[in-house]
């Protein structure tokens, strides 16, 4: 009996030291976990303009610190769902997860502003539901705020060979370049069609199995990227004043 109570309290004082190990291992990563998962994001959302990045650079080849130059150097504005440039906060403060949880007229939106060559690119970014879980991407649109240079997506649960595709299989995210999601100043969005694509310029070839997801890319995209329309009005209207 007395055995078996130095048992218990060996093994009570174990796990113990154990908890308290594992404790503070987390405690101690902490901060460079939160350092990989901003790299990470910036990475993804930096894939959108990939092909307008200088000399062909990949974004797998560019190391932690080019990315996090090449967003030093970014304008990143947050916007209200009125469109407004809000003060005292950049974009890659804005937590998407956290603002789809609030009522939609409170919610902030995060741009990216990359520029080349002479050329700006504006990097927006929407989520939504896919069959299991939540799913977002990154769309940069070019200057003329309707062409698709490029996008990306990401998700949390979809199913690997189906859903997960629009992460895993790079051409499906590469369907939506030159894409418009205006069609003669009418906005219309980007539509993932079940059974291939029949509008050259507003819609991509859905996924094979994967209905339920490829419908909530198209519902994400266009309720995400209508959000950013007043927005993208006012930037039309300041370009039209600077041309006259």
């Amino acid at each position: 009996m007395e055995s078996t109570r130095y048992v218990v309290i060996f093994i009570l004082i174990l796990t113990g030291a154990v908890a308290v190990g594992l404790t503070g291992m987390r405690e101690a990563t902490k901060s460079q976990a939160a350092l990989n998962e901003d790299i990470f994001n910036k990475r993804a959302i930096l894939t959108a303009v990939e092909d307008y990045l200088p000399d062909g650079q990949k974004v797998s080849q560019l190391t932690d610190d080019q990315i996090v130059e090449i967003f030093s150097g970014m304008e990143q504005p947050v916007v209200n769902m009125q469109g407004e440039i809000l003060d005292g906060v950049q974009a890659e403060d804005i937590d998407m997860a956290k603002e789809r949880k609030k009522a939609e007229e409170d919610r902030r939106l995060p741009v990216y502003v990359y520029e080349t060559g002479g050329q700006k690119f504006y990097i927006l970014s929407v989520r939504g539901n896919g069959l299991w879980d939540e799913i977002w991407g990154s769309v940069a649109l070019k200057s003329d705020l309707s062409t698709v240079a490029g996008a990306t997506f990401d998700h949390k649960g979809e199913t690997p060979g189906l859903g997960a595709e629009i992460k895993d299989n790079p051409s499906f995210a590469e369907q939506f370049q030159g894409k418009e999601i205006y069609d003669d100043g009418e906005y219309v969005s980007i539509k993932v069609r079940k059974g291939g694509a029949k509008d050259p310029n507003h819609e991509v070839d859905g996924i094979s199995g994967a209905t339920v997801t490829a419908d909530g890319v198209s519902e994400m995209l266009y309720r995400g990227l209508k959000y950013y329309e007043p927005y993208l009005e006012k930037i039309k209207q300041q370009s039209l004043l600077l041309n006259q």
